[in-house]
């Protein structure tokens, strides 16, 4: 699901409104770690052994398509988030 928001600015140096639409906002719902996909649990236990999972969340598309947010905590507990989609591939 996607929101926009509209924010409006006025500068009393500027002639016009300005206008600035936010429109990729995303909406991720917590998930347990056993509910992801096995192709995103396999590239877990796999490529990132060395991380604790502190959270997990997902967010489906209007196509269908799901995408994994993971918070991955590291040895030194800094935070980091990967995002998956259904396939177990890093999404950019």
């Amino acid at each position: 699901m996607k929101r926009v928001f509209f924010a409006v600015a006025f500068a009393s140096n500027l002639s016009s409104t300005e206008v600035t639409t936010v429109t990729n906002v995303n909406d991720f719902t917590p998930v347990e770690v056993k509910d992801l996909p096995k192709a995103v649990q396999d590239v877990l236990a796999n490529s990132y052994k060395d991380f604790t999972i502190k959270a997990a969340a997902v967010e489906t598309a209007e196509d269908g398509t799901s995408v994994y947010q993971i918070t991955l905590v590291n040895a030194e507990g800094e935070e980091s988030v990967v995002l998956f989609n259904e396939k177990g591939e890093v999404v950019k």
